[in-house]
C-alpha cells in the first residue's frame, strides 16, 4: 500500500486545486482560504464546476452541505448533480451558488429559542478553509449553519469567530515585537480520541448500551484493570484489522491520524491525529468518530464513545492539544533560542495562564455533560477543578521572574532574569502530569478534561476567546506605554504573581490539592447543572469579541441544560424498563428454582441450608429492589418544572440519586443469581469479548 498516494486521495486539496483550477481562480480561492477575502460568484462557479468534475471522477453522484448543529453530531443534506434536460435526459451540474450556499430544513435542530419550530428555514455557508472531500459517493462540503435571521445554530460558526478574535489580538502583540511578516496566527489542535470496542453480539444483548451508550447496571468483574496488562499491550488481530481499516479510510479523507494503541482499561483504545488548524481539526475529529462507529459495525464490533461506559473502569476522554502558530511556520508557544524570542514566549505564556484563571468556569462549562460528570475526578481523568501544570523547571523560572531574582539552571549556569537576558528554555524538561486538566507539554497545552464524545469546538471556542481577551488587555497596555521593555517585564511579573494560584504541579486527585484549591478561591463545579449557569453569567467576553450574540449564549445554555435533563430522564426510563422486563423476572425465576430445591430436599430429608441462604438473601434484596424502583418511578412521574435550571437540579439532585440506589441493589443481586437466569452480559463478557 502506497500511503503517500492514498493520503488525501479523496480530498479536493491544494494540490488538486492548483493542478485543475485556472491560475487566477486558484489565487482568488487561496486568498479566500487564508486571508478571508470574499469569493465572487464568478470564481465560485469555476471552482464548483471543477470540483464537480473531480468528484464525479471519484465516483460521486451527489453533493451535500456537511454541518455541525447543536445536537453534538454532524448533519448532511444530499442532492444529486443531475439536472433534467429536454428529451428526458439529464446533465450533471453544480453551480457556485450551490457550493457556497445551501438551505436545509432547520425546524428539528436545537435552537434554544432562537426561532419557533414552525420557522423552518436555515442556511449553510461553505467554510472554504476546510477542504471538501468525497465519501460514500457524495461530495461533502464543510459548512457553517445559521438561522434565517443570521444567528448561529451550530458549533463551527462561533469556532471560526473565536479563531478570528484570537488572530486579531495575537497579531497586535507580534507587531509590538517588530514582526511585520506574519499575516495570520492560527490556533492549532491535535485531538487524542479514546474509545471502547466490544463484540457486537454481546453489545446487542445490552439495551442500556444501545439506548444510552453506557451500562446502567453491572457488578464489578473479578478481573478488572488492576494489572493494567492491556495498556500499550499487543493489539489483538481482530482489533488490529479494525484499526487498519479506520486508518486507511481516514487517510483517504486527509485526516492525519498517526498514533494508535491499547489504553489502560480492557477493551479501551486510542487514536490520535497530528495538528491542524482549529476548525479543520474539529472536522477531522468528527470524521474520526463517525468512521470508528461505521467501521466497527463492518467488523461485527460496537464502538463506545460514551465518557463512562463502565462504572469503576477508566472513562474515555479526548485530549485537546492546543497551540498557536503563525502563517510563517513559527510555533508561538515554542520556547525560543534568544532572549528576545523568550520574552515573546513568556508574554503569550502569561496570557494563557491569566486566561485560564480568569475564565476557569467557562473552561469547565465547555466540558460539562451528563456523561462526563461520571468520568471527571478518577481513573486518569482530571478533577472538576481547573488548574495548569507547567513542570518544575518552568515553575522555577517563573518564580524567579516573579520575584526578580536570578535563576540558576540545572547545569549551574547563572542567568539574570530580565527582558533582554532571559534563559534558553528547553522542551520536555519535566514529566507529564496525567491528573492535570490543563498541562503545558513543551510547545502546546493539553486540555484533558474533554469527554470522548465531545466536539472539540466548544472547549476551543472558550480557550480562543479567553486568550484573545487577555492578549487585548496586554496589547492595549503595551501600545500606550512609553517604555516597551519595562512594561513588558511588569506585565509578565504581575501576571504571574496574581495568577499563580491556578498553577499546580502535584497530584490533582489528592486531598492536599482540594484543600489548597478551596483556600485559593478556585471553583469546584462538580456537575453540569452547577457549571452551566456560568456560561450566561460570564457572557460579556463572548459578546465583546463577537463570538456569540447575547441571544446565542442564552440559546446554548438552554440547549445544553435541556440535553442534560433529557439524557438523565432517558437513562432513568431505560433502567425502569430493564428492571421490570428483565431483572425482576430473572430474580423471580431463580428464587422459584431455589424454593423448589428447598422443598424437594426437605421432602427427601436433605440439608437445604445453602439454597435457603441464597433464597433469603435474594428475597431481601428483591424487596429493596422493588422499593428503589418505585421511588424512581414516582420521581419520573412528577410534573416537570418549566424553569430549565430547576429541572436540571431535580435531575441531578433527585433522579440521579434514585438511579444510583437502584443500580447498587441490582449490582448486589447480580453475583448471587445463576448465569443462566441473569439476562444481561456481565462486565467480564463485555470487557473481554475481544480477548482472542
Amino acid at each position: 500500500m502506497d500511503i503517500t498516494n492514498l493520503f488525501g486521495s479523496m480530498v479536493f486539496n491544494e494540490a488538486v486545486m492548483e493542478a485543475r483550477l485556472p491560475k487566477d481562480t486558484y489565487k482568488a480561492l487561496k486568498k479566500t482560504m487564508f486571508l478571508g477575502t470574499p469569493l465572487t460568484l464568478e470564481v465560485a462557479n469555476v471552482v464548483a464546476n471543477t470540483m464537480k468534475d473531480w468528484a464525479v471522477e471519484k465516483g460521486a453522484t451527489h453533493f451535500c452541505h456537511w454541518f455541525q448543529p447543536m445536537t453534538g453530531f454532524t448533519a448532511e443534506k444530499h442532492d444529486s448533480f443531475i439536472s433534467p434536460k429536454m428529451g428526458g435526459k439529464v446533465i450533471l451540474q453544480f453551480s457556485g451558488e450551490s457550493l457556497v450556499h445551501g438551505e436545509p430544513d432547520a425546524s428539528s435542530f436545537p435552537s434554544g429559542g432562537l426561532r419557533s419550530t414552525f420557522e423552518a428555514r436555515g442556511y449553510t455557508v461553505w467554510d472554504a478553509t476546510s477542504y471538501t472531500f468525497v465519501k460514500e459517493n457524495t461530495l461533502f462540503i464543510p459548512t457553517a449553519f445559521c438561522a434565517y435571521n443570521g444567528e448561529s445554530l451550530d458549533k463551527k460558526t462561533p469556532l471560526l469567530r473565536s479563531m478570528d478574535a484570537l488572530n486579531k489580538q495575537a497579531i497586535r502583540i507580534l507587531r509590538l515585537f517588530g514582526n511585520d511578516k506574519v499575516k495570520r496566527v492560527h490556533t492549532t489542535v491535535g485531538p487524542e480520541q479514546e474509545y471502547f470496542l466490544v463484540d457486537k453480539e454481546v453489545y446487542l444483548k445490552r439495551p442500556d448500551l444501545i439506548l444510552t451508550g453506557r451500562t446502567l447496571f453491572g457488578a464489578a468483574p473479578s478481573r478488572n484493570q488492576d494489572t493494567e496488562e492491556h495498556y500499550f499491550g499487543s493489539i489483538k488481530p481482530r482489533v488490529s484489522a479494525f484499526m487498519q481499516e479506520v486508518e486507511q479510510e481516514l487517510w483517504k479523507l486527509g485526516v492525519p491520524v498517526k498514533t494508535k494503541h491499547n489504553e489502560t482499561a480492557p477493551a479501551q483504545y486510542e487514536i490520535a491525529q497530528v495538528f491542524a488548524t482549529n476548525n479543520v481539526a474539529c472536522d477531522h475529529n468528527q470524521l474520526t468518530m463517525e468512521l470508528l462507529k461505521k467501521v466497527a459495525t463492518k467488523h461485527n464490533l460496537a464502538c463506545l464513545l460514551h465518557e463512562k461506559p463502565f462504572e469503576g473502569v477508566n472513562g474515555s476522554g479526548k485530549h485537546n492539544n492546543w497551540s498557536l502558530s503563525t502563517d510563517t511556520g513559527t510555533n508561538i508557544l515554542e520556547p525560543g533560542k534568544t532572549p528576545f524570542e523568550n520574552a515573546q514566549f513568556l508574554l503569550f505564556l502569561a496570557a494563557v495562564i491569566k486566561a485560564v484563571d480568569d475564565y476557569q468556569d467557562l473552561l469547565r462549562v465547555s466540558c460539562a455533560s451528563a456523561g462526563n460528570d461520571h468520568r471527571l475526578g478518577a481513573h486518569e481523568a482530571p478533577p472538576a477543578i481547573i488548574s495548569i501544570f507547567i513542570g518544575d523547571d518552568l515553575a522555577e523560572i517563573l518564580d524567579a521572574i516573579e520575584s526578580g531574582k536570578d535563576y540558576q539552571n540545572k547545569e549551574q549556569e547563572q542567568l539574570e532574569i530580565g527582558v533582554n537576558a532571559l534563559p534558553h528554555f528547553k522542551k520536555d524538561t519535566t514529566d507529564r502530569n496525567r491528573t492535570s486538566p490543563f498541562a503545558f507539554t513543551g510547545n502546546k497545552f493539553e486540555f484533558r478534561m474533554l469527554g470522548s464524545a465531545f466536539s472539540v469546538a466548544g472547549p476551543n471556542i472558550v480557550l480562543n476567546t479567553a486568550v484573545a481577551e487577555v492578549l487585548k488587555e496586554f496589547a492595549d497596555t503595551l501600545e500606550s506605554s512609553k517604555s516597551f521593555n519595562a512594561e513588558l517585564a511588569y506585565i509578565v511579573r504581575n501576571t504571574l504573581k496574581n495568577h499563580k494560584r491556578i498553577i499546580f504541579n502535584g497530584n490533582n486527585y489528592s486531598d492536599e490539592w482540594l484543600k489548597k484549591a478551596e483556600e485559593s478561591g478556585l471553583s469546584n463545579l462538580k456537575n453540569t447543572v452547577e457549571a452551566l449557569p456560568k456560561f450566561v453569567s460570564q457572557k460579556e467576553v463572548f459578546i465583546k469579541h463577537a463570538v456569540f450574540t447575547e441571544s446565542e449564549i442564552q440559546s446554548r445554555y438552554d440547549i445544553l441544560m435541556e440535553s442534560y435533563c433529557k439524557t438523565i430522564t432517558l437513562e432513568a426510563l431505560t433502567m425502569v424498563d430493564i428492571v421490570k422486563g428483565q431483572i425482576i423476572p430473572a430474580c423471580i425465576s431463580y428464587q422459584t428454582e431455589l424454593a423448589n430445591l428447598v422443598h424437594l430436599k426437605k421432602g427427601a430429608s436433605f440439608n437445604s441450608d445453602l439454597e435457603k441462604h441464597f433464597l433469603s438473601k435474594i428475597s431481601q434484596l428483591s424487596v429493596q429492589l422493588l422499593s428503589n424502583l418505585e421511588t424512581l418511578e414516582k420521581l419520573l412521574n412528577q410534573p416537570v418544572s418549566e424553569d430549565i435550571l430547576e429541572h436540571g437540579e431535580f435531575c441531578s439532585g433527585k433522579i440521579i440519586v434514585a438511579m444510583q440506589n437502584l443500580r447498587n441493589t441490582v449490582d448486589e443481586i447480580e453475583p448471587l443469581v445463576s448465569k443462566k437466569h441473569w439476562p444481561l452480559p456481565s462486565y467480564s463478557d463485555l470487557l473481554y469479548s475481544l480477548n482472542y
